[in-house]
């Protein structure tokens, strides 16, 4: 199963893992946000909805996604740039959009105010 993280980092956070990739060891697909916020401004419940249709799918029409989503067309086409921009969601060399992992795995902390 292909699966990319998702999740919350720091600055030092992603030097560390950079530094670690760097020294050989594997890091996997990750896609970091500066904070919680961005990470939900970028996956909203419908782009969420839609990455979860996308998975193991293989490359689709933006009408195609559209339609079993039950979506309108520009909406989608919208939310698809939104999500190649974060780097979620890639255009395949025929025009169609593929969401190229199984799963996503989301990780970050919740804690209080300091």
């Amino acid at each position: 199963m292909k699966t990319i993280a998702v999740g919350v980092s720091s600055v030092k956070d992603l030097q560390k893992r950079t530094a670690a990739a760097f020294r050989g060891q594997r890091q996997g697909a990750h896609i970091s946000f500066a904070s919680e916020e961005i990470l939900w401004k970028t996956i909203t419940p419908k782009r969420w909805a839609m990455l979860k249709l996308m998975a193991g799918q293989g490359p689709m029409a933006i009408r195609d996604i559209a339609r079993r989503g039950d979506r309108d067309v520009r909406a989608v086409h919208s939310d698809v740039h939104v999500l190649m921009t974060a780097g979620l969601v890639e255009r395949t060399d025929d025009g169609r959009v593929q969401f190229p992992y199984d799963a996503i795995h989301v990780d970050f902390v919740l804690s209080t105010a300091a």
